[in-house]
């Protein structure tokens, strides 16, 4: 692992951000198993979606987004993007219960 500053080509710098991108993904692995498990919880199909929760979610991820200097407008869509996909999984599953 190397800091921005110790890269010394466009290649380290990619091969940062590929590694950096795979523990994303994976953490997003990490997440569904969690959203899976919160389906057990869930006692109607409206508590699924959890629109209260949504709004509760996005504002705090809004708020991270500002302490770690980024565009709060980015990373809400990417996480409506996220909830959005991980409803409908949670939806299916929470059928299957």
């Amino acid at each position: 692992m190397k800091t921005p500053a110790e890269c010394v080509s466009l290649d380290e710098v990619r091969a940062e951000i590929d590694r950096i991108d795979r523990a994303i993904v994976k953490l997003i692995g990490e997440r569904a198993a969690y959203v899976h498990a919160a389906a057990r919880f869930k006692t109607s199909e409206a508590a699924v979606a959890a629109p209260e929760r949504q709004h509760a979610m996005l504002r705090d991820r809004r708020a991270w987004a500002e302490e770690a200097d980024l565009d709060p407008d980015v990373i809400e869509k990417l996480y409506r993007n996220l909830v959005a996909y991980f409803i409908v999984r949670e939806t299916e599953h929470w059928k299957t219960l």
